[in-house]
């Protein structure tokens, strides 16, 4: 069963950076951005700026178009290994202090959400294990085992920065030979049609880096190829947009959100200043596509949606929607109902 209803296809949420890294990596194969884009209606919001945000209907479209060229059965797991999350300042430094390997995958897990909020993932420990498992939020069809291997690529490269062994376990048939699949993931172990996509990482053994040094140079080496800073700032818009998103109405207020994800909101306000948003503009944004899709899907009545999205009554509600687009909530409702009679 997937946690999010059709309208959250919608609501932009992830960094368009990430669009970009991957239309690069798909060039590095031969295969140009205007043939990858063609057809899929994504040509503006990625010309215009990386720190543009893409809705997950336009990461399956971008995803679904990438399939037609891709015949290397390992692209995503690959692709996920060179995204360089390890370079993000706050996990490097994270990483040097924390000796703690539960607490290690935790934050592993707590910042791959903040990069990529396309999967869910649960931390457990057993024994002298700890085992990071991927949970299904959206519904990408086909396309989920390419996604699962991004993610998997992903952590492999995180956690390639603080052990030398894990066990990786995806849920679909292997794609490929096992020899390209050791080839990207040496000394690793690799097995497929298991119950469910994890990664085991042993709680002992001999660490990937062994001094603080060598880890350092490390980071602060992947950390120059792009300018993190901005990157961080557009991390917590996604951050926020998710929490929104999940939280649409009295729980969605800027104090709640803060407190969810660990920050005052002082904190949280002066992230969202320097990355050129307000959090009143995210709020409204998703409240009015949440608001449209009621409106045009549901039957919901009016006083419901205005509770489901905060507002203390129906004439608060209305007021805020005639502000937004011009129209009431029922004008809406009516000239949709209408359009679909003709």
């Amino acid at each position: 069963m997937f946690k999010v209803s059709s309208m959250a296809y919608e609501v932009p949420l992830v960094s368009g950076h990430y669009a970009h890294r991957f239309i690069d990596f798909m060039e590095e194969r031969g295969i140009s951005q205007q043939a990858l884009l063609e057809g899929t209606r994504l040509e503006s919001i990625l010309s215009d700026s990386r720190q543009n945000l893409l809705s997950m209907k336009q990461v399956i479209t971008l995803m679904e178009s990438a399939q037609r060229f891709l015949e290397d059965e390992q692209a995503g797991f690959e692709f996920g290994q060179q995204l360089d999350l390890q370079g993000h300042g706050l996990l490097g430094f994270a990483l040097l202090k924390q000796k703690d390997y539960r607490e290690l995958a935790s934050m592993v897990v707590q910042y791959l959400r903040v990069s990529l909020p396309i999967m869910d993932m649960q931390v457990s420990c057993s024994g002298e294990e700890v085992r990071i498992k991927l949970c299904d939020v959206w519904d990408f069809g086909a396309l989920r085992p390419f996604i699962v291997q991004i993610y998997m690529g992903s952590i492999y490269a995180l956690t390639s920065l603080i052990c030398r062994q894990a066990d990786f376990e995806f849920d679909f048939p292997m794609t490929g030979s096992k020899a390209q699949w050791q080839r990207l993931a040496p000394n690793r172990t690799l097995s497929f049609s298991g119950k469910c996509n994890q990664v085991t990482v042993p709680l002992s053994g001999r660490p990937a880096r062994d001094d603080n040094e060598s880890l350092a140079y490390y980071l602060t080496r992947a950390r120059c190829r792009e300018d993190v800073q901005e990157s961080d700032h557009m991390e917590v818009v996604a951050r926020v947009r998710e929490q929104v998103i999940k939280y649409p109405g009295r729980e969605g207020t800027l104090e709640r959100v803060g407190e969810r994800l660990g920050m005052s909101a002082r904190s949280l306000r002066h992230h969202l200043k320097l990355a050129g948003v307000s959090f009143h503009d995210i709020r409204t944004q998703v409240r009015k596509t949440f608001a449209t899709r009621y409106l045009k899907e549901t039957s919901m009545p009016l006083h419901k949606i205005a509770e489901v999205l905060g507002y203390s009554d129906q004439a608060s509600f209305t007021k805020a929607y005639r502000g937004w687009t011009g129209e009431t909530p029922g004008d809406i409702r009516r000239a949709f109902s209408q359009s679909q009679n003709r």
